[in-house]
C-alpha cells in the first residue's frame, strides 16, 4: 500500500479591495474566484491546507510578502519579468483575463489600436489601477497613463469627465459597473487588446515535491473542466 501523502501547512492571504479574487463579505456561494480555486484544491489534496486566510492585505504587500518567503502561495497572480525573479509561478493558468476598455456610453470614438490609445492619451491620460502589471503593456505602447487605487476611484473620475477613457482586465471592470449600475452610461470597448493568464505564485524557495504537489493537484482541475468552470462564474 503506497503511503499517505505528508500533510502541509502553506501560508497564504486574501488579497484586499479584490471582489473578483477574494470577497469575504459577499455570498457564500460566490466568496471569489480565487478562493474557489484555493478550496478545489484543497478538496482534490485533503494533505494540502492552507492557512492565513483571515487576514486581508493590499496587492503591492502581497508582493513583498511573496519576495521576503511570508507566504508560501498565493491565488491568482499575473506574471512579469520583474516578480518572476523574486518567486515562482506554477506552470497551470488558473483562468484569462483580458484587457479592455471602458468609455462613457456616449463616447462614440472606437479604439482598436495600443497607437489610437497612445494619441488619445495625450488630451486625457489613460487610468489604470495602481500596482498591477498591466501597466507595463501601455507604457511599452507610448500610452500616457494615471494610476488609481481602485476601479471604483476609476469609474468615478470618468463618470465626471476626468478622464476618458479606464484600462484594465474585463473580469474586474465589468463586476465594478454591474455592483454600481453604470451599465447605462458606462460601456466596455470592443477590442480585447492583450490576453494574460493568472497563475498560483509560489515563494522562491518552497520545496519542488511542495510545488508538484500544487501543480498535480492544479493539472487535475485543468483536465476535468473545474477551473474553466470557476472562471465562468465570474465572468
Amino acid at each position: 500500500m503506497a503511503a499517505p501523502a505528508q500533510e502541509i501547512s502553506l501560508r497564504t492571504v486574501q488579497q484586499a479591495s479584490s471582489a473578483v479574487k477574494y470577497d469575504p463579505t459577499g455570498s457564500p456561494l460566490k466568496p471569489g474566484l480565487c478562493i474557489e480555486v484555493l478550496r478545489a484544491v484543497e478538496k482534490l489534496e485533503p494533505g494540502l491546507r492552507f492557512t492565513g486566510l483571515e487576514t486581508q492585505v493590499p496587492l503591492k504587500r502581497v508582493e513583498r510578502l511573496l519576495a521576503e518567503g511570508q507566504v508560501d502561495a498565493f491565488f491568482c497572480l499575473l506574471k512579469s519579468p520583474e516578480r518572476e525573479k523574486q518567486w515562482r509561478y506554477s506552470p497551470v493558468p488558473l483562468y484569462v483575463i483580458r484587457h479592455v476598455v471602458v468609455q462613457r456610453a456616449d463616447d462614440e470614438r472606437p479604439f482598436d489600436t495600443m497607437a489610437e490609445l497612445a494619441a488619445a492619451s495625450r488630451g486625457k491620460r489613460v487610468l489604470v489601477m495602481r500596482g498591477t502589471a498591466i501597466a507595463r503593456h501601455l507604457l511599452q505602447a507610448d500610452v500616457t497613463i494615471t494610476e488609481v487605487a481602485s476601479e471604483r476611484e476609476a469609474l468615478q473620475m470618468l463618470a465626471m469627465r476626468r478622464a476618458d477613457l479606464i484600462y484594465g482586465q474585463d473580469i474586474n471592470l465589468r463586476h465594478h459597473i454591474a455592483e454600481n449600475r453604470l451599465g447605462d452610461t458606462m460601456k466596455i470597448g470592443h477590442t480585447v487588446f492583450h490576453e494574460e493568464p493568472q497563475y498560483l505564485a509560489l515563494r522562491a524557495d518552497l520545496p519542488a515535491a511542495v510545488e508538484e504537489r500544487l501543480t498535480q493537484a492544479l493539472r487535475k482541475l485543468e483536465r476535468d473542466g473545474t477551473l474553466r468552470q470557476i472562471a465562468d462564474k465570474y465572468r
